[in-house]
């Protein structure tokens, strides 16, 4: 269902009803492990894609960012200008 380096691949998946009714397969909910990371303070303009490429020279580890910093929607992670980020190791 999902590619080898999505941050969902290998997750067990449940069916649950959308607004409409619907029935639609979803993730479960993960508990994130403890990530060690380097702090970094978010500038105006900064991409997630962006950063994880300047740092594993690979855009799609966006998500690793995300997890390091325990956010369930990677696009809040970069709000506001200022704030501190863990960027992970590795």
């Amino acid at each position: 269902m999902f590619l080898p380096n999505s941050r969902y691949h290998g997750l067990p998946t449940v069916t649950v009803l959308d607004r409409t009714g619907a029935e639609v397969a979803a993730v479960k909910l993960r508990p994130l492990p403890e990530t060690p990371g380097d702090p970094v303070t978010v500038r105006a303009h900064d991409q997630l894609d962006a950063l994880s490429e300047q740092r594993y020279a690979d855009a799609t580890r966006y998500w690793h960012v995300a997890d390091a910093n325990a956010e369930l929607e990677a696009g809040t992670l970069l709000q506001p200008v200022g704030r501190p980020i863990n960027l992970p190791r590795g």
